[in-house]
């Protein structure tokens, strides 16, 4: 029967650790899932977090380090001896999480901890996967798989399998080589449980098999997973080595730090920040962009300048500026994220970006239409300034057909030339067109009202 972990399992918990009854803690911990002891770490101190870290065994330590936030897991990890992070944490971990993991040290102590490590062929991987940029396939695969040669029979395959699979949590596929190492393919477990013993696997596997390269990025590498339905994928070389493979966690990691990443640059944050982050690098990663808005919002009081006298003949036109400002710049937010969503899932290609800026300049024509009709019509109710009805009209029409067609382009455009288009969305779209339309509504102003009076 699961145990609720209520307020009064983690008070007994902390009653354990304040008595240091190792017995009682043990007990407490072992009803617990490695996530949610994670985050219970998250809530006490660190000689606590250290106290109970030490009581679990080495396969749970091994998970949970995994889960603790970042800031938590460097300053846990301070205070465990090198020899204990080896045995207890690396050699219990896949490679591809033990290289995270050392990826937290420097040089020097990541040595140490390596030659503390008694499976030197486990040591070795480790060591390959540090060379691999952490945001590639090459730093987000794991060593550990399943791998048979071509050559060999339904029974011999099977007696490989046995023997590989003892440090795998799940076996997905079994991948096919030949005498090179060269991914051929994969063949599925129950193909193998239900052919003859004496059956040759060349025979058996299917050569269509969906592989990338160690240098490809993480987000593609999870968006082809995504596109063909996949829970692992092997990762080869120039040449088609197999390398590793790439399992379905390991790329929702991948997929929710993107995703993070693309809100806080859709917020005007530069850097990846936590809220437990300093308040220095907090706000050092916010600053750029609010210096940004106020050259925005500098430009725009200029524009403003060049049409005082408009404004002060006219008064009642600014009456109708936030309006303007405000449906422009929600029309180009609304369009940028749209096309970011499409560029991140892939949807949208070098080849359809014309026909994707048509389709929001469509969209833009036909929310244009209607916001400048209801503003007609509200005008001819509450206004008696005819030209003051048309000026606003007209203005919203081209504001917000120009803000959707250009909140479409700058992401495509920065996408591009390689940089992320996630930096298009919010700030810098809305101070663009906050200008702009503040530009456009005046200057239809001076056009409409020297026509008119």
């Amino acid at each position: 029967m699961a145990v609720e972990l209520n307020k009064d399992f983690f008070d007994s918990l902390r009653y354990s650790i304040e008595t240091q009854d190792t017995e009682e803690a043990v007990k407490l911990l072992q009803d617990m899932h490695p996530v949610d002891i994670a985050e219970f770490f998250e809530e006490i101190n660190i000689d606590d977090a250290k106290f109970l870290f030490l009581l679990l065994v080495p396969e749970i330590a091994a998970e949970v380090i995994i889960e603790i936030q970042d800031e938590e897991r460097e300053n846990l990890l301070e205070s465990i001896s090198n020899e204990i992070i080896a045995e207890q944490f690396i050699e219990q971990m896949e490679s591809d999480d033990a290289a995270d993991l050392l990826g937290y040290f420097d040089d020097e102590r990541r040595e140490e901890i390596l030659s503390y490590i008694k499976n030197l062929e486990q040591a070795g991987d480790i060591v390959d996967l540090l060379n691999y940029d952490e945001d590639t396939a090459g730093g987000l695969m794991a060593k550990e798989l399943v791998a048979i040669n071509e050559n060999l029979t339904v029974k011999q395959a099977l007696g490989e399998m046995r023997d590989q699979a003892e440090d795998i949590d799940e076996i997905f596929y079994l991948y096919v080589v030949d005498d090179n190492n060269i991914l051929k393919g994969t063949v599925a477990l129950k193909d193998l449980l239900f052919s003859s013993t004496n059956k040759k696997i060349v025979s058996l596997y299917d050569a269509d098999v969906i592989s990338v390269k160690t240098d490809v990025d993480g987000e593609e590498v999870a968006q082809i997973m995504e596109k063909y339905d996949l829970v692992a994928i092997p990762v080869v070389d120039e040449i088609g080595r197999l390398m590793g493979r790439i399992t379905i966690d390991d790329v929702v990691d991948v997929i929710r730090e993107e995703a993070e990443e693309d809100y806080q640059l859709m917020s005007g944050i530069t850097q990846d920040v936590d809220f437990s982050d300093s308040v220095v690098r907090q706000s050092r990663s916010r600053i750029p962009w609010l210096v940004i808005g106020m050259i925005g919002g500098i430009a725009g009081s200029l524009i403003l300048g060049f049409f005082e006298a408009d404004i002060e003949k006219y008064a009642i036109l600014a009456l109708f500026l936030p309006l303007i400002v405000a449906t422009g710049g929600n029309a180009g937010v609304q369009s940028s994220a749209i096309v970011v969503q499409g560029l991140a899932s892939g949807d949208i290609d070098i080849h359809s970006i014309g026909r994707k800026l048509w389709k929001e300049f469509k969209v833009g024509l036909l929310n244009g239409v209607v916001c400048a009709a209801i503003i007609f019509i509200y005008n001819l109710i509450f206004s008696a300034n005819f030209a003051l009805t048309i000026t606003v009209s007209l203005a919203l029409l081209s504001v917000i057909l120009f803000a959707t067609v250009f909140g479409a382009f700058i992401p495509l455009a920065l996408d591009k030339i390689k940089i992320d288009p996630a930096i298009a969305t919010g700030p810098f779209i809305t101070t663009s067109n906050d200008i702009i339309g503040i530009f456009i509504y005046l200057i239809i102003a001076r056009g409409v009202f020297g026509y008119f009076i």
